[in-house]
């Protein structure tokens, strides 16, 4: 998701620098060696190009094969890093299925294969399920090489608590569509991360008000790890009007993250003017009618009153 960019402080050539000096010492001492025939699914960066992990330089740098989303962004990736890739070949969508056979056969011929995507951990709404599922059922060896993830990264940084969440990626494009998707997450007990287009994003949050609620929390990471970097907890009809009112917020790649619905209260049952009515009542009529009848009289939940009842019937006994 994105494209990655240098440190804030540092030109292109003072990181290149940077990059041989210091990640190389940090690959040599880690004594990491690559499997032939073993294809390495890569995090790259979503912004920042200082979160490369050594393990992905490494990587990059043993791969005899690496398969791009966009081989342009890739190549200008490795650019950075001072690396080149003997083949860079594009693996994307629309032929992800045709090229893990050509991966397969790769791998058969003991070559060493790095996946990535144009930034952030591949097969998260991006490419690459398919390929490992191929590669898997060719029963060959798959290795994650973990690092950047726009949807961990948001969520780390939210400040919501609930204690799970659900990745749905990226919203229906059309609002009807959308907003069904929405309505399912109204009494959800966990948060849930979505991917938007800088196009759809005010359109998004009027859906998420009108399903949702303009009380419900919301959080977004706009260009994360990035230059012009917005991270924003609002309830949704306060985020609505904040990046309505800022058209630099309405730019750029956005994650949100919707917090869960607030606690429904708890019914503290009937009151003690209900109990005294139903006990009147139960000691004169059969359990069922009075409950009915006592309900009928104080606004109170039949079933509630009736489950008294039976307790009182009990106790009595």
């Amino acid at each position: 998701m994105g494209h990655v960019q240098p440190c804030h402080q540092c030109t292109n050539h003072q990181w290149s620098q940077f990059l041989h000096t210091s990640f190389a010492r940090l690959i040599e001492s880690s004594g990491e060696s690559f499997l032939p025939g073993s294809l390495y699914v890569l995090a790259t960066p979503i912004g920042n190009l200082a979160d490369i992990t050594a393990r992905g330089l490494a990587a990059l740098t043993a791969a005899d094969v690496v398969c791009a989303e966009d081989t342009r962004v890739t190549g200008q990736l490795l650019k950075a890093y001072g690396l080149h890739a003997p083949k860079l070949v594009s693996l994307r969508e629309h032929n992800e299925r045709a090229m893990a056979e050509q991966v397969i056969g790769w791998l058969r011929e003991g070559l060493i294969v790095v996946q990535v995507s144009d930034a952030g951990t591949p097969a998260i709404s991006d490419p690459g399920a398919r390929l490992v599922e191929a590669v898997r059922a060719a029963d060959l060896p798959v290795c994650p090489l973990p690092g950047a993830s726009a949807v961990v990264t948001a969520l780390s940084a939210s400040g919501l608590t609930a204690p799970s969440f659900l990745f749905h990626g990226f919203l229906p494009p059309k609002s009807g569509e959308r907003r069904r998707t929405l309505a399912q997450w109204r009494q959800t007990e966990y948060s849930v991360v979505c991917y938007e287009a800088p196009h759809r994003i005010l359109d998004t949050l009027q859906d998420i008000v009108a399903e949702l609620g303009p009380e419900r929390r919301l959080f977004i990471a706009r260009e994360l790890t990035k230059t012009f970097e917005t991270l924003r907890t609002l309830p949704a009809g306060e985020m609505l009007a904040f990046v309505t009112d800022d058209a630099n917020q309405q730019r750029g790649e956005f994650v949100l993250v919707i917090d869960a619905a607030p606690p429904v209260p708890q019914d503290e049952g009937p009151s003690a003017e209900a109990l005294h009515v139903l006990a009147t009542l139960a000691a004169e009529l059969p359990t069922k009618q009075a409950a009915a009848l006592a309900a009928k009289l104080t606004g109170a939940n039949k079933k509630a009153l009736y489950d008294h009842a039976l307790t009182l019937k009990k106790d009595r006994e």
